[in-house]
């Protein structure tokens, strides 16, 4: 029966089988590992030749072959290519081939990476200074570099949006800020009050970087597990609600949060990690779903938010429960500089809550019917305002133009009324004058010794001779008087009477006296001569009716116009 070596699943030593129909098909390996041959014979390694990770039989023995290299890959000098370094956790001793990924301490149960540990093993052998900077992603928020136990002059490389806790032997020293640190003595003030740095490369003391990242994490989601029990105040109908969201998360306080939740593991995240404690998601959802469940119904109700329009009020939902989360959060180094809650669950199927809805579109459809109904209200007021206006104008414009047309009317009254008053004033002022004028010629002929008679008797004279003096000598010497001479007699005296007949009537219409007229009511006018005028004016030539004068006949006052004289007293007609 051949023999060939077989690897131990849990702590990576290596144990004799055999082939064969009665070789042992159990193995039992000093960590207390019991090797199955049949199933743990097919096991995985990195093959040293190509660096791959490769599967094969470990019962073939120094025949097994890397598929990818086609090299020996089980041989004796393979296995015999074997590396040495401490554990991480307990440090002790450990020994395994350079081909394996991990190794389980026998001792502490403590995972090592074989890779990670050869090389510290190789820089502290070396004396090299190590570079320590952080190489985790932006979605860690404290991550431990994984090389351990530094040498002096080590270089320490913190970012801006980093911080860096130095540890000693399991105690938190310093916390180094953005820069770049040698680890000194002269550049650690804690560490010098406690310890001295050695200057060789086997310092017996245990030294760890954590980083702490402090930038700020974006849309870190957040969502209650279970349904939020939610009893509307309208209907008093219980409801069950979910909400989910999103927040950014940032530290606050790295060595808080260090000390309280990481402890000595590899780091934490939102999300799991491998190697790192349980991560903030975790550790924060019974935080988050407590909050939730206690504060969303009494924001919807504080705030009197309807059910169905909540998506209006999200932001007051968010502000309201960040004030009741934050201080959890805080408590552990953590801060939320925002919080967000973008969906509430609504249970759509609930009998309860389409019963709502109903309700909730029955009132709808009252409000738009009283909406439309007053919109129709305000129009019909509006158009009656309207018609209103209108006809206001329209009586506005109408007043103004009767307004227009009185005015036009009186305007054109007055314009006659002047015009008459100034041809009654026109024929006043004749008249006036012509009676002056009479008067004037009246007291002249006086003042010459004659009058208006012995004019009229002039100008008879004067015709009567002119007529005598146009007949034929016969006649002029008193000769036959037959028909011929009676015909120019009878010229001459029609032409006399033509020439002086209207001087007569003047002359008789001035000397006639009151009593010589004829009795009739009214006035005559003494410019045109109408008679029986009864107005003031006259209507043939407008002059106006002539005031009655009257001279006293005792103390010789002319022009009286009252009934008694206004020097002795004599009353008209005595």
């Amino acid at each position: 029966m051949p023999k060939f070596v077989i690897e131990c699943p849990n702590c990576g030593k290596y144990a004799e089988a055999r082939t064969g129909f009665f070789a042992r098909k159990k193995i039992d390996c000093d960590c207390g590992y019991t090797i199955n041959v049949r199933t743990d014979k097919m096991t995985s390694r990195q093959c040293p030749h190509c660096g791959n990770n490769v599967v094969f039989n470990q019962s073939k023995g120094e025949n097994a072959r890397c598929p990818v290299c086609h090299e020996p890959i089980n041989t004796m000098a393979e296995q015999d290519k074997t590396v040495e370094f401490s554990c991480r956790q307990c440090g002790i001793r450990l020994h395994t081939t350079k081909g394996a990924d991990t190794y389980t301490c026998p001792v502490c149960d403590c995972v090592n990476d074989v890779a990670e540990r050869v090389q510290m093993e190789k820089i502290r052998s070396d004396g090299l200074a190590s570079i320590i900077k952080y190489e985790g992603d932006n979605s860690t928020f404290i991550w431990k570099h994984p090389i351990e136990d530094f040498n002096y002059g080590s270089q320490l490389i913190v970012h801006e949006s980093q911080e860096a806790i130095f540890f000693r032997d399991g105690q938190a020293l310093d916390l180094f800020g953005p820069g770049r640190y040698t680890l000194e003595t002269q550049q650690l003030p804690i560490m010098e009050k406690l310890y001295t740095l050695p200057t060789d490369t086997e310092g017996t003391f245990h030294t760890e970087v954590y980083f702490i990242n402090k930038t700020v994490q974006m849309a870190v989601k957040w969502g209650t597990p279970e349904k939020v029990r939610f009893i509307d105040p309208l209907t008093g109908t219980p409801l069950e609600l979910g909400a989910s969201g999103e927040m950014n998360l940032a530290v606050a306080d790295g060595r808080k949060l260090l000390l309280k939740l990481v402890g000595t593991m590899k780091g934490i995240s939102w999300d799991e990690g491998a190697g790192f404690t349980q991560s903030l998601q975790s550790s924060f959802r019974p935080l988050i779903a407590s909050a939730v469940k206690t504060n969303l119904p009494a924001v919807i109700k504080r705030e009197e938010i309807d059910i169905l329009e909540i998506d209006e009020k999200l932001d007051v939902i968010s502000d309201a429960l960040c004030e009741k989360i934050k201080s959890g959060f805080e408590e552990y180094g953590l801060t939320i500089p925002q919080f967000y809650v973008t969906r509430v669950v609504l249970p759509e199927d609930d009998p309860n809550f389409k019963r709502i809805r109903e309700l909730h579109t029955i009132v709808l459809q009252s409000k738009v019917i009283q909406a439309e109904a007053t919109i129709k209200t305000v129009q019909a007021q509006a158009q009656a305002q309207y018609r209103t206006a209108e006809e206001r104008s329209k009586a506005e414009i109408e007043a103004a133009r009767r307004g227009y047309v009185l005015e036009q009317q009186a305007t054109e009254t007055e314009i006659a009324r002047r015009e008459a008053e100034r041809k009654i004033i026109g024929a006043q002022a004749e008249a006036q004058a012509q009676r002056m004028a009479g008067l004037t010629e009246a007291e002249i002929m006086a003042a010459k010794g004659y009058n208006q008679k012995d004019v009229l008797q002039a100008e008879v004279q004067k015709a009567y001779a002119e007529g005598i003096g146009n007949m034929g000598p016969s006649i002029s010497s008193g000769g036959s008087s037959g028909i011929l001479g009676d015909m120019l007699g009878l010229g001459v005296g029609m032409a006399a009477a033509q020439t002086i007949a209207p001087q007569i009537g003047n002359m008789m219409q001035g000397f006639q006296t009151p009593a010589q007229q004829p009795a009739s009511e009214g006035w005559t006018c003494p410019q045109c001569g109408k008679v029986g005028i009864t107005s003031k004016f006259c209507p043939d030539c407008g002059a106006k009716k002539p005031e009655l004068t009257w001279d006293c006949p005792d103390c010789g006052t002319k022009g009286i116009k009252s009934n008694f004289c206004p020097n002795c007293g004599r009353k008209r007609g005595e």
